[in-house]
């Protein structure tokens, strides 16, 4: 009995070790073929697909603008001297002829006084020259002189003339530059700089002089009833420039408030550095509540000319040598390049002229490694991940590629 009951506990022991040695074995091989199963399965990248759809009737965008005002003179001297007195500062509104400041300039004085001083001068010699000429000519008359002394006198009286007026023109300068010494308005407006002080110096045609020796204007007065917005347009939207359209403007200091511009004219070409022309709106400034040099958001609106065509997240382009592509999945969950022809892009989306079909499924941002023929793993984006506004597949019952 001790005999077979030790061998029955020897057996036992045999079983538990077998059964341990087992479920060992077991264990392991579920934990590989489990390791392989996640590692296929992360090998298949998660990607998310997006359907092109028509373009929308109308196209829409919005672009930085800048008001400036629709007259804007700097005004500059016309004569040296110093500054006696300035009369209008910063936002003063301004009349055509209302007196800025006034200029001390003694040496224009002097000048002023010595072109009288020749014009009197001359004057007399002229008023000389007349009476000989008419004495000599009176004698001619009668043969008491020669022709040639008659003539003489005539060419002098002529000579005297002349430097008269020319001593006039000299007087009419001088005239015109002691105008000079006030600076005043050209139009209706509003200072919106001054850069002068009483003492100052001022050049001629120059402003005032800094240290480095370049030269300011000393005012400027800006018309500001009307503004002019000018947008810079892309090349691939000037389309959009139309007579009759409108512009929804709005600016950083009124948060919430739009203003209406209309289209004025374009410069009818593009700038090569940026490929962009410039667009001029005229936009209605009631209360002077807008100011020159305000940023401005610029929302364009217009018909579509190409409505017929497909749009897609610029984001699933691919940029290859042989062109434009779109990776593009299948029934089978397999990945296909397909060449594109693209049309008009902008940041979020862009036209494809040929090489879609309606019932493509196009991947979203594919990642860089993808490959033809790879399989791919047709996910639903995270929330806020696709805000591009076009129809996402959320379809996840898709072969996953576990082949």
């Amino acid at each position: 009995m001790a005999s077979l009951s030790r061998k029955f506990i020897l057996g036992a022991g045999a079983c538990a070790v077998g059964l341990y040695v087992a479920f060992l074995v077991v264990d392991r091989v579920h934990a590989v073929s489990t390791l392989r199963a996640e590692t296929n399965a992360g090998a298949i990248p998660d990607v998310s697909v997006v359907s092109p759809h028509r373009t929308s009737p109308k196209v829409s965008l919005t672009l930085p603008g800048n008001i400036d005002a629709w007259y804007q003179a700097p005004i500059y001297p016309q004569v040296s001297g110093y500054v006696k007195m300035w009369y209008k500062d910063y936002g003063a509104h301004v009349k055509q002829g209302d007196v800025l400041a006034e200029i001390n300039a003694p040496a224009l004085d002097a000048e002023y006084a010595q072109a009288k001083a020749s014009l009197a001068s001359v004057m007399a010699k002229y008023n000389l020259a007349s009476v000989t000429a008419s004495r000599w000519r009176a004698m001619g008359k009668s043969q008491s002189v020669s022709g040639q002394s008659v003539s003489v006198a005539n060419a002098n009286e002529q000579s005297a003339n002349a430097e008269v007026q020319a001593a006039q023109r000299n007087v009419d300068h001088f005239e015109a530059l002691e105008r000079f010494k006030q600076l005043v308005a050209p139009f209706d407006g509003i200072v919106t700089a001054r850069s002068v002080n009483v003492g100052d110096y001022v050049n001629n045609g120059g402003g005032g002089l800094n240290a480095t020796g370049s030269a300011s204007e000393l005012f400027t007065v800006a018309d500001t009833d009307k503004l002019r917005l000018f947008v810079s347009v892309p090349e691939v939207f000037s389309y959009v420039l139309q007579d009759g359209m409108t512009a929804q403007v709005t600016v950083p200091q009124y948060a919430g408030k739009t203003f209406t511009a209309k289209y004025l004219t374009t410069s009818k070409g593009y700038d090569p550095n940026t490929r962009t022309a410039i667009a001029e709106f005229v936009l209605d400034n009631p209360g002077n509540l807008l100011w020159p040099g305000t940023f401005a958001s610029v929302a364009l609106t217009a018909k579509n000319t190409d409505a017929n065509l497909y749009e897609i997240p610029s984001g699933s382009l691919v940029f290859e040598e042989k062109g434009m592509q779109v990776a593009v999945v299948d029934a089978t969950s397999h990945v296909h390049y397909v060449n594109v022809q693209v049309g008009r892009m902008a940041d979020s989306s862009t036209e494809i002229l040929s090489g879609l079909k309606p019932t493509d499924r196009i991947i979203n941002n594919p990642p860089a490694d993808l490959l033809e023929g790879d399989v791919v793993h047709v996910v639903t984006p995270a929330r806020g991940y696709n805000e591009s506004g076009f129809e996402t597949d959320n379809d996840s019952s898709d072969n996953d590629g576990d082949e």
